[in-house]
């Protein structure tokens, strides 16, 4: 049978050219919520050993087979215990509709946007320590109300108050919702990551912890080096420059309904 007369003898319904482009979608979307976590490098991990799998099953390592076999029974179970935090997270992002929704800029958020970059930059240069949690889809709602309520316009002038040496509530973070201040003062779960390089301290634990349990951004100043970074997905990288900064606060920000 020829290519052309095997495709005329496929016969396929409008039923299920729609469960092929779900389930296409789904997976699509999928991907893009795990795409830079660590959930990315367990998935390799998993095809590695699948792959060991197929080649001791070929070779005849049988011991080894028979182990994979083993572990490969129950790896619906595996699964959702290395993944419970990212599970976790994929569900909240579709309960509130992260799947539709599209980025679009505003006045708004590009004043938003220039207030956190000066504000974060300005304090950098004079090694004022800072961490602002910039919440997305998961509300933060209990980390708020472990803080002082707010509830006032982002600027940069509030922002450098609040994280002053000489305030009460600058050893805490400060939580922005949506387009407000939130709260500060507030305590985040630590990350329990061990060897972590030492020129992180408390705030870059803290901004790991949060971004573990949520799908916010967590921005730190370092009070020791004046160096800028963000925390995202449970893993924390270090700004170059105003610039990446603006750019980030934009991926944030920008996604709204």
């Amino acid at each position: 049978m020829n290519p052309v007369q095997w495709f005329e003898s496929l016969h396929v319904t409008w039923r299920e050219l729609v469960d092929v482009a779900i389930v296409t979608f789904i997976f699509y979307r999928g991907l893009l919520l795990v795409k830079g976590t660590r959930a990315v490098s367990i998935m390799h991990g998993f095809l590695l050993i699948i792959i060991i799998y197929y080649v001791s099953g070929e070779f005849g390592l049988n011991t080894l087979h028979w182990l994979l076999t083993n572990f490969l029974g129950s790896v619906f179970l595996v699964v959702i215990i290395l993944f419970q935090t990212d599970i976790r997270r994929a569900l909240s992002n579709m309960g509130t509709g992260l799947f539709w929704r599209r980025v679009r800029r505003s006045d708004e958020v590009e004043g938003m946007v220039r207030e956190v970059v000066l504000a974060v930059f300005r304090m950098a240069k004079a090694k004022t320590g800072a961490l602002v949690v910039i919440e997305r889809d998961i509300p933060l709602g209990d980390v708020v109300q472990r803080g002082v309520e707010i509830s006032a316009k982002v600027t940069k002038e509030l922002l450098i108050t609040i994280f002053h040496t000489g305030t009460p509530l600058h050893d805490g973070a400060v939580v922005i919702s949506r387009d407000r201040v939130a709260a500060a003062g507030c305590i985040l779960p630590l990350a329990a990551i061990s060897g972590l390089d030492s020129v992180y301290g408390t705030r870059h634990r803290a901004a790991l912890g949060i971004t573990e349990e949520s799908d916010c951004l967590a921005v730190v100043v370092s009070e020791e080096r004046g160096v800028v970074s963000w925390a995202e997905n449970g893993e924390i990288v270090s700004c170059p420059d105003e610039a990446a900064l603006r750019d980030k606060l934009w991926d944030v920000w920008g996604r709204r309904i």
